[in-house]
């Protein structure tokens, strides 16, 4: 009996031992961090691995190091032209000093979200409507500088921000939808402008190229009657192009001054009559 309470009084303060050793055991995984509080006083960090801490004594904070994406909810933005606008992005950031993440801020995700919104507001009131839709990718860079000098503090490091989506009004949409038409038509009528402009000069230099032999114009003028006849059934009665000069030589000679001056003279006594 005594041999009995013997080894009960030797087994027991092991057991207490031994339960004080496993409730000091904590394991922290590679992507994480300890920060390690010894009476509230903040003692270091304690890295990836098997770590034990004096049971009562010391406590730790154990801090995710991975890049954490957060959406930002929409916000009703005025932009710099005063047109009233819904923006939404995602902040993706992550903890690069564990200590500060605890011992600076309360919550460094709240703090960072919340941040991200005042931020977001401020920086897009500062531009105008048409740079909010075409230079996304410079007012991202200016958010996430922004950001990453204000979380600097708390150890918490801004990798990149996305403004995601704009929510127009359906009259600004339309403005846009209708600003877009006519930036299209004007582009189809300077298009067109300049084919005629470079029709009317290749034909002015094929003009010249005919005129310095009438033959290659005869020529032309064959196949031209050519491409009419090949659409269907149609009769032509071709005129030669000696005619049509000899013609156009008539209308185009100077009449005798007698004849003018007739003219003239029946001219004035239909005016007086």
């Amino acid at each position: 009996m005594n041999e009995l309470v013997g080894a009960l009084g030797w087994l027991l303060p092991v057991a207490v031992l031994f339960l004080l050793f496993i409730s000091g055991v904590r394991i922290v995984t590679e992507y994480q961090n300890g920060v390690v509080f010894r009476l509230g006083r903040y003692v270091g960090l304690k890295r990836a691995g098997f770590r034990w801490l004096i049971p009562f004594i010391e406590r730790m904070v154990i801090i995710d190091l991975r890049t954490v994406a957060r959406d930002v909810p929409p916000q009703d933005v005025i932009t710099k032209d005063n047109v009233s606008v819904k923006v939404n992005a995602v902040v993706y950031f992550r903890v690069i000093q564990a200590d500060k993440a605890v011992l600076q801020v309360e919550d460094y995700l709240y703090a960072t979200s919340q941040i991200a919104q005042t931020t977001l507001r401020a920086i897009l009131g500062q531009v105008e409507l048409d740079d909010l839709l075409s230079q996304r990718e410079r007012i991202n860079h200016e958010l996430q500088q922004v950001l990453d000098a204000r979380t600097d503090p708390w150890g918490v490091k801004v990798s990149n921000v996305e403004v995601k989506h704009i929510d127009l009004p359906l009259e600004m949409q339309r403005a846009i939808a209708r600003q877009a038409e006519a930036e299209r038509e004007r582009r189809a009528k300077i298009i067109a402008a300049e084919g005629e402009h470079q029709a009317a000069e290749k034909l002015s230099l094929a003009a010249d190229v005919l005129s310095r032999n009438p033959a290659t114009l005869q020529l032309r003028y064959l196949q031209t009657l050519v491409e009419i006849t090949g659409g269907g059934n149609h009769t032509i009665l071709p005129i030669p192009l000696e005619i049509l000069r000899a013609f156009g030589a008539m209308s185009s000679r100077p009449r005798p001054p007698e004849e003018a001056r007739e003219e003239e003279d029946e001219d004035a006594s239909h005016g007086l009559s």
